[in-house]
């Protein structure tokens, strides 16, 4: 999971930053996809645009605009990979080519299609 910092300047699309900028992420997914570990990838729309549901436990549902918590960072996309391990996701995790943020590594709890 990426998770950024919405508020840092971001490239606009049809400069030549944004196009440097998609150019290393295409390179990146195509790296994946080669190596066969690409299962998944997504951007999210900012956080403006989330809406949350908070369950409380006998008290129904709320409807909350915006993300669940105040933060810096936010979840700003995914990859859902294939790695043999949690050093191979590691690796895999380190060349993504984002300047700023963090990256959460962590296993699917289950995948039926998985062996």
């Amino acid at each position: 999971m990426i998770h950024s910092d919405e508020t840092l300047p971001a490239p606009t699309p049809g400069t030549p930053e944004f196009e440097q900028m998609m150019s290393a992420f295409f390179a990146y997914n195509q790296q994946l996809i080669d190596g066969g570990h690409w299962i998944s990838a997504a951007n999210l729309a900012p956080t403006a645009a989330a809406t949350t549901i908070r369950r409380t436990f006998g008290h129904g549902d709320v409807l909350i605009d915006g993300p669940y918590a105040e933060a810096k960072e936010h979840l700003g996309g995914y990859y859902l990979i294939s790695a043999r391990d949690l050093d191979e996701a590691l690796s895999l995790a380190k060349a993504l080519p984002i300047p700023a943020g963090s990256l959460e590594v962590r296993p699917v709890a289950f995948r039926p299609d998985a062996a």
